[in-house]
């Protein structure tokens, strides 16, 4: 009878047990690891391998290995600019940008890769990239400091071990995302041409000489470009084959004398001097001391290059009133032109011609600017675009002036008459100056008298008391608290003096000073206004500087001579009249002067030189464009000659252009 299943199982336990109790004992160690290898099934002891890390008291008995210390290798890209100059502390201006790039310099993203803690590893990535920078003797990094508008640069103190990564990655630096700038230690480094870099990118041909040149190659191609077409490239070498090929027959029978080096040598010499003399006239006007002389340079330059331009055109009825005649103006100044082309003024309804006319427009010009414009445009009658004390104006805080966009308007005005040697607008707040110039607004030195709102002028004085009353905290409070600055209390008086100011004088202005200086910027006078910072007094004068004295006339006037071709005149007759001039600008005040200047010779500028003539006629007359007064003859006695001339400069203020 077959045995069942479970029996079966018995039998082949008890045989399993007998045959252990007949084997040899083994070691304690072996006797402890067999049962537990025997007692798992290979399924157990597969399912057990691949369970291991899920086991809780296998992960306890795993042995750790010990722990390495790990480098920090990871790469840091950021933005650089190497400079040339040792003892530079402002950002280069987009030229210098340029040549210190041609030059194997300026600004390049740079990739640092390894050790975050050791120093040479900046250093030797930043002798790869600018390798003129072995010759500095060393390296500074510095960074931008200020606000947006600042171009000042600042130090970044080396650490004991030299600049790291770690050093430009820790927060507590404020680098960010800034540029960094390098500036070599000891001396300046090499601003020659970088010849050695391989010419990169496609061949294209030149638009002006149709020469192929590679592509990283063709800016610096077309800076010395000669403008030359091939075409007659190709001319000029035909011809001169021909022109040695009759020399050559000329020398088979004329013996002529071989050109030395010396002399084959000159040519081209003069040529390229000729080149470079061009080149240095026209960055001249930045080395030049006198900064009177240095404007002069820039503006004829600038004049020069924009000769064959468009001219410009303007036009002025003197039958009109004046409101129209203010509204031609302005509608000129409103168009966007190169206002650097040459200048054509035309007065309709009058005679006048030639340069007086200019003049008499600049005059114009300047006086609507600085005493204001007979159109309301705010609603407050007679326009005025700067108000407050003389050497104190401000931007007007007129918020239909700023949607008129009126004070870019002003700007192109100023900066137009700058260039042509015209007038100045007098008197303007140094805060306002220092803002308009990129100065940064913290520090610009703020007064009392530049806050033209009497009303706020009290309520900041206010604050220069020790003690205020609970009405005057509270009328402060409210003025403050509009202002989003803190109420006033005893610890804060002196800072809320000061931030008061600078918001009622520059805060409330800076919308009309970004559009002064984006007028400034349409006529391109602003290279040389931020270049050359002591050019800037020569635009903006304060009006002590502008007051005209009896001795500044007289050392300018030539006298008439006896022997000239004008209108004969007795002698007795000529000193009689040429003595009441004299007496009268002797006597005459500042306002006075400037308006006998007008008369005299078109604006308020003194030429070299003035002229008088002694002529016929009932009163004084003058021809602006050769600066010519002329005196009628026939007074007898200095009050007649006074009430005479001082009407004809009262009722015109404009001589016979």
């Amino acid at each position: 009878m077959s045995k069942s299943c479970p029996e079966l199982l018995r039998e082949a336990a008890n045989l399993i047990e007998e045959a252990l109790s007949r084997s040899p004992t083994a070691p304690a160690a072996q006797s402890q690891q067999i049962p537990a290898a025997q007692s798992r099934t290979p399924v157990q002891a597969e399912v057990a391998r691949l369970f291991a890390p899920y086991n809780i008291e296998a992960r306890r008995n795993m042995t750790r290995r010990p722990a390495q210390v790990q480098v920090s290798r990871r790469s840091y890209t950021h933005t650089v600019c190497c400079l040339a100059d040792h003892n530079a502390d402002k950002i280069p201006s987009v030229l210098v940008k340029a040549e210190l790039l041609t030059s194997g310099l300026g600004e390049q993203k740079v990739t640092f890769s390894g050790n975050d803690q050791d120093p040479m590893v900046i250093t030797n990535k930043l002798m790869e990239v600018f390798p003129k920078l072995q010759q500095g003797g060393g390296f500074e990094l510095l960074k931008l400091v200020g606000s947006t508008r600042s171009r000042n640069l600042a130090l970044l103190q080396c650490p004991s071990t030299g600049y790291t990564l770690a050093y430009l990655k820790d927060p507590s630096t404020m680098i960010g995302q800034a540029t960094i700038y390098i500036r070599p230690l000891q001396q300046d480094l090499p601003l020659d041409c970088e010849s050695s870099r391989p010419a990169s990118g496609p061949v294209i041909p030149c638009i002006t000489c149709q020469m192929e040149v590679p592509f990283s190659e063709m800016k610096l191609h077309r800076l010395s470009c000669n403008g030359t077409p091939m075409e007659e490239r190709e001319q000029e070498g035909d011809q001169r084959e021909e022109n040695d090929s009759e020399t050559a027959l000329v020398s088979d029978s004329v013996p002529v004398r071989s050109e030395t080096s010396a002399e084959s040598a000159v040519v081209p010499a003069v040529i390229d001097n000729e080149k470079l003399d061009r080149k240095e006239t026209d960055s001249e006007w930045k080395i030049i001391e006198e900064p009177t002389q240095a404007a002069k340079v820039f503006k004829e330059n600038l004049l020069r290059e924009h000769a064959t331009g468009k001219p410009l055109r303007i036009k002025m009825d003197v039958r009109e009133s004046e409101e129209d005649r203010e509204r031609e103006l302005l509608l000129f100044y409103k168009q966007q032109q190169e206002w650097a082309c040459p200048l054509h003024c035309t007065l309709v309804g009058d005679l006048a011609i030639g340069e007086g006319v200019m003049r008499y427009f600049m005059t114009t010009i300047i006086s609507k600017l600085q005493f204001g414009f007979s159109l309301d445009l705010g609603g407050m009658g007679r326009t005025l675009l700067f108000e407050g004390e003389p050497d104190h104006l401000v931007p007007a805080a007129s918020e239909a002036l700023i949607e008129s966009n009126l004070f870019r308007v002003a700007g192109r005005m100023l900066a137009h008459t700058f260039l042509h040697d015209g007038p100045h607008v007098t008197g303007l707040s140094p805060a306002v100056i220092h803002v308009l110039f990129n100065g940064d607004p913290e520090m610009a030195t703020v007064v009392i008298e530049d806050c033209r709102d009497l009303h706020i002028r009290s309520i900041i004085e206010l604050l220069e008391h020790e003690e205020l009353t609970p009405e005057q905290k509270d009328t402060v409070s409210d003025l403050s608290m509009s202002w989003d600055l803190p109420a006033v209390t005893k610890t804060n008086r002196r800072w809320l003096h000061n931030k008061l100011l600078l918001h009622a004088v520059v805060g409330r202005t800076m919308r009309q000073i970004k559009q002064l200086r984006k007028g400034l910027k349409d006529v391109m006078v602003w290279p040389l206004l931020t270049s050359r910072p002591d050019v800037v007094p020569l635009l903006f004068p304060k009006i002590a500087e502008m007051q005209f004295t009896p001795q500044m006339l007289l050392e300018k006037i030539t006298w008439p001579v006896e022997d000239s071709d004008d209108e004969d005149f007795d002698l007795d007759t000529t000193c009689r009249i040429t003595g009441f001039l004299r007496m009268f600008i002797e006597t005459a005040s500042s306002g006075t002067l400037a308006q006998l200047l007008t008369f005299w010779v078109g604006w308020e500028m003194l030429p070299p030189e003035l002229t008088v003539v002694i002529s016929e006629g009932t009163l004084p007359t003058s021809s602006t464009c050769f600066e010519t007064l002329k005196l009628p003859a026939h007074f007898k006695i200095y009050m007649d000659f006074e009430k005479a001339l001082v009407a004809a400069i009262k009722s015109t203020g404009f001589g016979l252009v």
